[in-house]
C-alpha cells in the first residue's frame, strides 16, 4: 500500500496499491512508523493539487526524529487515541 503524492496523478492524495507508476510514498517501512496510521482529512474534500498530501498521525521513531509534515506519537499514546476516536472526532493542532 502507498499514498500518492504525485500532483500529476488522478490519485493525488489518495491510498494506492503497488506497483504504481506515479510517485507515491510506501506505507510499509523498516522503521515501522506506519504500522498504525491515522489519515487526517487534510486536503481531501475537495483535493487541491499542490496543497499537500499524506498528512498522517503515525508512530514515532525511538529518537523522535522529525517527520515530513506528519504527527508522530508513541505507540502507547496511539492506542489511547484509537480507543477514543469516532467519525465525529476532530484533530486540532495549536
Amino acid at each position: 500500500m502507498g499514498w500518492c503524492d504525485d500532483i500529476n496523478s488522478k490519485f493525488y492524495n489518495k491510498l494506492i496499491k503497488f506497483p504504481f507508476s506515479m510517485k507515491a510514498e510506501k506505507l510499509y517501512l523498516k522503521k515501522h512508523i506506519y504500522d498504525i496510521i491515522l489519515v487526517t482529512n487534510y486536503n481531501t474534500n475537495p483535493i487541491k493539487k499542490n496543497k499537500g498530501s499524506a498528512i498522517f498521525v503515525h508512530l514515532a521513531t525511538k529518537d523522535f526524529s522529525p517527520t515530513k509534515g506528519c504527527i508522530a506519537i508513541k505507540l502507547i499514546d496511539m492506542k489511547k487515541i484509537i480507543k477514543k476516536i469516532n467519525l465525529k472526532s476532530k484533530l486540532i493542532i495549536s
